[in-house]
């Protein structure tokens, strides 16, 4: 992952205290942060390329499940991957699809492991993304995590198997990669990548 060379690098960074879900729910609203094991980071403003990928995954996924019984959503939603009392790790994945709506009865964010989760890579949080997250992903029970690296043009796809993941790499010239927990669904890589 090449960095862009900006500023927004330094935005998201890791704070220096030991945080709570109480503590998140506590901060602005204009404030994004997640917090991963009571570790909490700023979140910087996704770049336009992140944003159109973003947008063109979202739709596929949207226009896949329009009348099924799982529910596509974009950041920022709150993800509470351990709600319990001591919960200290509340994530905001770029896109993830949920099929058990009992996750979403709160009506405040999804409580529990998404079904699946994609992130697109920025400088700021790649690191995060592709090690920490990948982890925590793992060990909640996430079925399916995609990273997408938008520098690249390539995107790894893990599907959950007996508690572990299991990879395969794709790139632009992919036009109907499999989503694994969604059975008949593809995305479109050529047209993710298109124009970015």
């Amino acid at each position: 992952m090449r960095s862009n060379g900006g500023d927004c690098v330094e935005t998201a960074r890791k704070l220096n205290e030991r945080y709570t879900y109480a503590d998140y729910c506590a901060w602005p609203e204009d404030e994004r942060r997640e917090l991963i094991d009571g570790e909490a980071y700023a979140l910087a403003t996704p770049t336009i390329a992140h944003q159109m990928i973003v947008r063109e995954v979202f739709g596929q996924l949207y226009s896949y499940l329009r009348g099924k019984p799982c529910k596509v959503f974009v950041a920022p939603l709150s993800v509470r991957l351990n709600a319990d009392e001591g919960d200290d790790t509340v994530v905001e994945p770029d896109i993830l699809v949920v099929c058990d709506e009992q996750k979403l009865a709160d009506g405040k964010g999804v409580v529990g492991a998404p079904d699946f989760i994609v992130e697109v890579l920025s400088p700021s949080t790649a690191k995060r993304d592709i090690f920490r997250k990948y982890a925590l992903y793992q060990a909640s029970g996430v079925r399916e995590y995609w990273i997408v690296d938008t520098e690249e043009k390539i995107m790894m796809a893990y599907l959950l198997y007996e508690g572990r993941y299991s990879g395969s790499l794709y790139d632009e010239s992919h036009d109907a990669v499999p989503v694994g927990v969604l059975d008949g669904c593809t995305i479109n890589l050529t047209e993710v990548f298109m124009g970015v």
